[in-house]
């Protein structure tokens, strides 16, 4: 059983594929995995044979507003992963492509090959109950989306590019965190979020007499003013600190200052995380039962953060000054406690990454 998967880019979207990986491989499946360079050894490691696709370019906005430039360029970098896919199904045919849902080359690849798909998706779904992304992308895609069909002789829209209907959906959070959920068919599979070997990372936290906060606003997104603030807010003692960061300056002795931690580790023993809300960081955190501070920094973790504070598991800040006050909150509400509680049983009833191999799996083998 040959599979391919596709994800360019983005460790939130490569990520949550990896214990799929590592599950399909162990029960004998060959797997290819097209993504760029900077995530090679990662899909290796997870027993994966790499298939290169060109790189996505830095992103340098030139506007005040990056959304009007960011659409464009991420169209023009997906576009360029077209023909590598196609020649890759020529060459080396797949039974099955498993594509990310921002991927959209890899699902017209697939529909010019006839080989059946799986969408991953590493965020809530869409239907005509609740969409993602409430984006005009007509602005900025049109003529972009025109000019590749017409050229490549494929259907192609601006809503497309970010949401097309697949008969398989593997969605990476239970559908108690979907708003609607119940209204998504049995087409979506709401696995949970799925960790693999990341589980199995080690670390300790240098003290055992005080509560753990971990800090993080993922591998993306960096702001100065907010690392100082939570240097400035806890660090008179009262909570041990493990702050993911660079370039801070000095911190006191109970705030640990690193450009990288092993998440999953750190949340095993965290008492609280201030997190971004990105949704691969916010299923972490609901998998280890911690509450959440949410600072969101783009309209997905909007989104994420209110999801959040709706469902009870913690709160979303705007104002940096808030950040002590919420993280005590949270800290002691035993509300959140038992919501945590509840998502977590969830979590652990979703099936995880076994059931998403069971899923492709199945998929693969109907169109044999």
């Amino acid at each position: 059983m040959g599979i391919l998967f596709v994800t360019l880019a983005g460790h939130g979207h490569v990520t949550p594929t990896l214990a799929v990986v590592e599950e399909l491989t162990r029960r004998g499946a060959e797997v290819d995995y097209a993504t760029g360079a900077e995530h090679a050894e990662a899909v290796t490691g997870a027993g994966a044979r790499w298939v290169e696709l060109p790189a996505l370019p830095d992103f340098r906005p030139t506007t005040a507003n990056p959304i009007d430039e960011w659409f464009p360029h991420y169209f023009r970098a997906m576009s360029a992963t077209y023909p590598v896919l196609l020649d890759r199904c020529r060459t080396d045919r797949p039974d099955l492509i498993c594509y990310d849902a921002t991927n959209w080359p890899a699902r017209l690849a697939a529909r010019k090959f006839g080989i059946p798909a799986v969408r991953t998706m590493p965020h809530t779904a869409s239907n005509e109950h609740f969409k993602v992304m409430d984006v005009d992308l007509d602005r900025y895609l049109t003529e972009d989306t025109a000019r590749f069909a017409a050229e490549h002789g494929v259907e192609l829209d601006p809503w497309s590019t970010v949401e097309a209907p697949e008969a398989c959906s593997v969605v990476f959070l239970p559908r108690e965190f979907q708003p609607f959920g119940e209204t998504f068919d049995d087409s979506f599979h709401f696995v949970g979020p799925v960790l693999g070997s990341r589980l199995d990372e080690e670390w300790s936290p240098r003290r055992a007499d005080l509560p753990l906060l971990f800090v993080s606003l993922g591998s993306v997104m960096s702001d100065h003013d907010f690392y100082r603030a939570c240097v400035e807010q806890f660090g008179d003692g009262s909570w041990q600190v493990a702050m993911t960061a660079q370039g801070v300056g000095e911190v006191p002795e109970n705030i640990d200052v690193r450009p990288w931690f092993p998440q999953p580790a750190v949340l095993r023993h965290a008492d609280v995380f201030i997190s971004h809300g990105g949704m691969n960081s916010t299923m972490e955190a609901l998998h280890q039962g911690v509450p959440l501070v949410i600072v969101p920094q783009t309209p997905e973790q909007d989104a994420n953060a209110d999801r959040v504070a709706e469902l009870g598991l913690g709160e979303r800040v705007d104002d940096h000054a808030d950040l002590r006050s919420a993280v005590e909150r949270v800290a002691k509400s035993g509300t959140i406690r038992r919501n945590l509680d509840r998502m977590r049983a969830a979590i652990e009833n979703s099936g995880g990454a076994e059931r998403a191999a069971d899923v492709i799996l199945s998929r693969a083998l109907r169109a044999v």
